[in-house]
């Protein structure tokens, strides 16, 4: 192994005073080390002269090889340790599309807070997928667009977040608001039914209550497309507020996020967790408690 780190240094600086220095040994005996390397392999290493250093064909070969052993050599101390260290369970919090720059502080901290107990990732989906998948054991909790409706779940409301519409700019220029009659005769733009929260029925249901009729039902699973509509003039859709939302990412020109005069819609978000499980004795109790702590106050931007 010496010898292979000697050689390694060597043909790193083409240089043996400067080899030997990076070493801390004379330049002599490094030498002689390189030289019994040359013998006991049976290949020249280098071609030495007394202007220059440079690899053999055998030593261009060798060094890969010789930096490859010396990195699983120096790799073996943290390895053993991965090996004697208790296996921590891996556990999933599911994460649906838009999640407030603010929550996803709070799993952070929830994520490092379980550090000792469990390796917490994340799992993307819908909330309706999300929350089945906490149900069925799948995820150990998840953040889900509320309502919920499921008795088997404990849900702990987490955030609240203003909704507006989203509108032409050019429409709506100068303006600190708009009314549901001025959107009327805006197609009102909903994404598919699979990446659609419940509650967004229930706003669809009062824009229609309002006068707004029609409809365009885009079949992408990400808002860009909503937002390619609205930024054409011939559409609207309801969105975030807080203007630090994932979801303003997907913003055009000529888009702009109004409040709504009369209608003021909030959407909250919930973390699940399968009530079983977090109960005095069930496998997610301690994790429970520490998310508790983390999420006591619900934000609301």
């Amino acid at each position: 192994m010496l010898h292979l780190r000697y050689f390694v240094a060597v043909a790193e600086e083409l240089n043996f005073s400067q080899a030997a220095r990076r070493l801390h040994m004379a330049a002599s005996p490094l030498s002689q080390r390189i030289k019994d390397l040359e013998r006991e392999l049976g290949h020249e290493l280098f071609e030495r002269t007394t202007h220059r250093v440079a690899l053999t064909p055998a030593g261009t070969a060798l060094l890969p090889m010789a930096r490859d052993i010396l990195e699983r050599v120096n790799s073996i101390p943290w390895r053993l340790s991965e090996a004697v260290r208790p296996q921590l369970d891996r556990l999933f919090i599911g994460m649906p599309a838009g999640v407030h720059p603010l929550l996803r502080e709070r799993v952070r901290l929830l994520e490092e807070g379980c550090r000792e107990v469990c390796e917490l990732k994340r799992w993307p989906g819908t909330s309706a997928g999300l929350a089945e998948a906490v149900h069925d054991g799948r995820l150990a909790m998840a953040l889900a667009r509320l309502p919920v409706s499921d008795p088997a779940l404990e849900i702990i409301e987490v955030m609240r977040e203003g909704l507006g519409a989203a509108v032409p700019a050019d429409r709506f220029a100068g303006r600190a608001s708009v009314t549901l009659e001025e959107l009327a005769d805006l197609a009102y733009v909903a994404s598919p039914n699979d990446v659609t929260p419940v509650y967004f029925e229930e706003i669809d249901a009062r824009l229609n209550a309002a006068g707004v009729r029609k409809r365009i039902r885009i079949n992408m699973a990400d808002y860009s497309g909503s937002s390619e509509l609205i930024s054409s003039g011939i559409a609207f859709s309801v969105t975030m507020m807080s203007p630090e939302s994932p979801m303003h990412r997907y913003r055009l020109d000529n888009v702009a996020v109004l409040p709504v005069e009369d209608f003021q819609p909030t959407l909250s978000t919930g973390l699940l967790f399968r009530g079983e499980r977090v109960e005095t004795g069930g496998d997610l109790s301690d994790i429970a408690a520490r998310a508790r702590r983390i999420f006591d106050e619900v934000i609301t931007v």
